[in-house]
């Protein structure tokens, strides 16, 4: 019980024997429970309930008092004196009974959850180790295609990067150049007529004059 045991109401007029005035009036509790109080105050919640020691109902406090006008003077100066005496009364009251049962209740409730918990380890690290292992093999996955991507990606760069497409361009137009003369000789060799030439030739210097063109702008604009 969190509360304390009240033996008599300060303001009570009627009291359980004449020869109660024979008790020793230092404490009506035990040296463990009258030295409370000259502690400080106890600090109470910001929702105004004491958070060390909860007030026992009208009910209890009835109950209790009670129980102790049932006792004699001198069973009420051993509760006083005997410490024993005083805790083997307190844990015989109904109230405390109930608290008693409530927290061996709930202390069983928690073994009971510990014990499940500890059962279930097994399987937690067995499922830790599998998400382990696919998280590693995914990774590992994850990590191979991104390295194929980078050598697509640095060939892509090698291949279509600005100084690989001038040396195309410039290789293009050596090509075309060639064909020219070579068209050119055709004619000489009276391989082809003068019609079939100015056809062939016109389209090629087109092609060719195209491709110095853009060569020549590219290498102009920083390429």
């Amino acid at each position: 019980m969190s509360w304390m045991l009240p033996f008599f109401g300060g303001n009570q007029q009627q009291q359980p024997h004449s020869n109660l005035q024979e008790i020793p009036t230092q404490s009506w509790y035990p040296s463990s429970v009258a030295s409370s109080s000259s502690r400080p105050t106890t600090p109470v919640s910001s929702s105004g309930v004491d958070t060390h020691h909860a007030q026992p109902s009208p009910a209890e406090a009835a109950g209790v008092i009670a129980c102790l006008k049932e006792k004699s003077v001198d069973e009420l100066r051993k509760l006083l004196n005997d410490k024993e005496a005083y805790n083997a009364f307190f844990n015989l009251l109904e109230q405390v009974k109930i608290q008693n049962n409530l927290r061996d209740e709930l202390r069983k409730e928690t073994v009971q959850l510990a014990k499940e918990n500890l059962e279930k380890e097994p399987q937690i690290l067995e499922l830790r180790n599998q998400c382990t292992i696919i998280r590693t093999t995914e990774l590992a996955a994850a990590q191979e295609k991104l390295a194929e991507l980078e050598m697509q990606k640095e060939e892509a760069l090698k291949t279509y990067s600005p100084s690989v497409l001038l040396e195309k361009l410039h290789a293009a137009m050596i090509e075309v150049e060639e064909d020219s003369e070579m068209l050119h000789r055709q004619l000489l060799d009276k391989e082809i007529d003068l019609a079939t030439f100015v056809q062939k030739y016109k389209k090629l210097r087109n092609t060719y004059h195209r491709r110095a063109l853009i060569h020549l702008a590219a290498k102009t604009s920083g390429f």
